[in-house]
């Protein structure tokens, strides 16, 4: 774990893997809730932890890099449900990746609980993990899309993600949700947040034989 001063009152954390950050993020909110961390902030990425608005960083950068981070406890808090279509272009190839059928391609990814890792790309966009073992490894595509609807429900590497907005992108689209990921009238604006848990859940029985 190293840490590094961003401007005067920030720290950056960068850890050695997702699963690191992820205990680091909820050891930093479990401080701050008891009153032993005083920030703004804290806002993690794949592999770094951002701590922004601190009073003293360097007393804050000395215990960190002296304390040891407990694993992250298993997820709590409600499951988000996200209905979901599996009716993506690229279903058909992201199944031949993984060596099974669209049907049970569908199947594997609305079995699984996800949870959001980390925030980023767009408003609203969660970038949640959870796939099992050996399903975890969807490459990008060769040439983005100039454009993909909302709600377009899509995996790259080990994450799965749903664009809250007609967007680019180069991630493999195997889905499509009605659910609304970002709406600035409603409180919070963000269906979705760093460490919420997802389901996918399919309309009509898809996704389930």
């Amino acid at each position: 774990m190293r840490v590094l001063p961003v401007g005067d009152d920030a720290l950056l954390v960068e850890t050695g893997s997702g699963e690191e950050a992820r205990a680091l993020h909820e050891e930093l909110l479990r401080r701050r809730e008891r009153g032993a961390l005083v920030v703004r902030e804290i806002v993690p990425a794949a592999r770094t932890v951002l701590l922004d608005g601190l009073d003293d960083p360097a007393r804050v950068a000395a215990g960190l890099a002296a304390a040891d981070v407990p694993p992250a406890p298993a997820p709590a808090g409600a499951v988000v449900e996200i209905p979901v279509r599996y009716d993506g272009p690229d279903l058909d190839g992201v199944a031949a990746h993984w060596g099974v059928s669209p049907a049970e391609a569908a199947r594997i990814h609305a079995a699984a609980e996800f949870r959001v890792a980390f925030c980023g790309f767009a408003p609203g966009f969660g970038y949640l993990t959870g796939l099992p073992p050996g399903y975890d490894g969807v490459p990008r595509r060769a040439t983005p899309r100039t454009a993909l609807p909302a709600g377009s429900v899509a995996l790259a590497g080990p994450y799965t993600g749903v664009y809250p907005r007609a967007s680019p992108g180069g991630w493999q689209v195997v889905g499509s949700t009605d659910a609304v990921l970002w709406d600035p009238e409603r409180v919070p604006a963000a269906l979705l947040s760093p460490g919420t848990r997802v389901r996918f859940v399919p309309r009509d029985g898809e996704g389930t034989a």
